[in-house]
Protein backbone atom coordinates (compact mmCIF):
# COMPACT_ATOMS: atom_id res chain seq x y z
CA UNK A 1 0.00 0.00 0.00
CA UNK A 2 1.11 3.39 -1.03
CA UNK A 3 0.21 6.18 1.90
CA UNK A 4 -1.26 9.31 1.24
CA UNK A 5 -1.25 12.30 2.72
CA UNK A 6 -5.20 11.88 2.81
CA UNK A 7 -4.50 8.70 4.73
CA UNK A 8 -5.45 8.68 8.46
CA UNK A 9 -2.30 8.83 11.32
CA UNK A 10 -4.20 5.83 12.60
CA UNK A 11 -4.46 3.98 9.28
CA UNK A 12 -0.63 4.62 8.93
CA UNK A 13 0.26 3.23 12.41
CA UNK A 14 -2.00 0.33 12.31
CA UNK A 15 -1.11 -0.47 9.05
CA UNK A 16 2.86 0.18 9.70
CA UNK A 17 2.92 0.21 13.08
CA UNK A 18 7.42 0.57 12.81
CA UNK A 19 6.72 4.34 11.27
CA UNK A 20 5.81 5.60 14.49
CA UNK A 21 9.92 6.60 14.82
CA UNK A 22 8.89 9.09 12.24
CA UNK A 23 6.48 10.44 13.48
CA UNK A 24 7.99 11.03 17.00
CA UNK A 25 10.82 12.61 15.11
CA UNK A 26 8.45 15.65 13.84
CA UNK A 27 7.12 15.82 17.33
CA UNK A 28 3.89 14.41 17.56
CA UNK A 29 4.46 12.46 20.63
CA UNK A 30 0.43 11.86 21.37
CA UNK A 31 -0.09 8.28 18.66
CA UNK A 32 -1.95 6.60 20.89
CA UNK A 33 -3.94 10.13 21.68
CA UNK A 34 -7.65 9.52 19.45
CA UNK A 35 -7.15 12.86 18.18
CA UNK A 36 -4.01 12.29 16.72
CA UNK A 37 -5.23 8.81 15.06
CA UNK A 38 -7.91 10.49 13.45
CA UNK A 39 -5.68 13.69 11.66
CA UNK A 40 -4.56 13.18 7.55
CA UNK A 41 -0.81 13.20 7.78
CA UNK A 42 -1.19 16.36 6.09
CA UNK A 43 -3.30 17.70 8.84
CA UNK A 44 -0.18 16.53 11.33
CA UNK A 45 2.00 17.67 9.29
CA UNK A 46 0.51 21.69 9.31
CA UNK A 47 -0.22 21.57 12.96
CA UNK A 48 3.21 20.47 13.42
CA UNK A 49 4.91 22.77 10.93
CA UNK A 50 6.33 19.96 8.66
CA UNK A 51 6.37 19.58 5.06
CA UNK A 52 3.75 17.02 4.42
CA UNK A 53 5.90 16.08 1.45
CA UNK A 54 9.11 15.58 2.74
CA UNK A 55 7.26 13.00 5.46
CA UNK A 56 5.17 11.38 3.32
CA UNK A 57 8.62 10.60 1.53
CA UNK A 58 10.32 9.58 4.45
CA UNK A 59 7.51 7.08 5.20
CA UNK A 60 6.92 5.74 1.63
CA UNK A 61 10.79 5.08 1.44
CA UNK A 62 10.97 3.27 5.39
CA UNK A 63 7.77 1.33 4.20
CA UNK A 64 9.68 0.17 0.81
CA UNK A 65 12.49 -0.50 3.08
CA UNK A 66 10.95 -3.21 5.20
CA UNK A 67 9.76 -5.52 2.22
Amino acid sequence: MTITKEMTIGKILDAYPTTAPLFMAIGMHCLGCPASRGESLEEACMVHGVSADELLKKINEHIASQQ
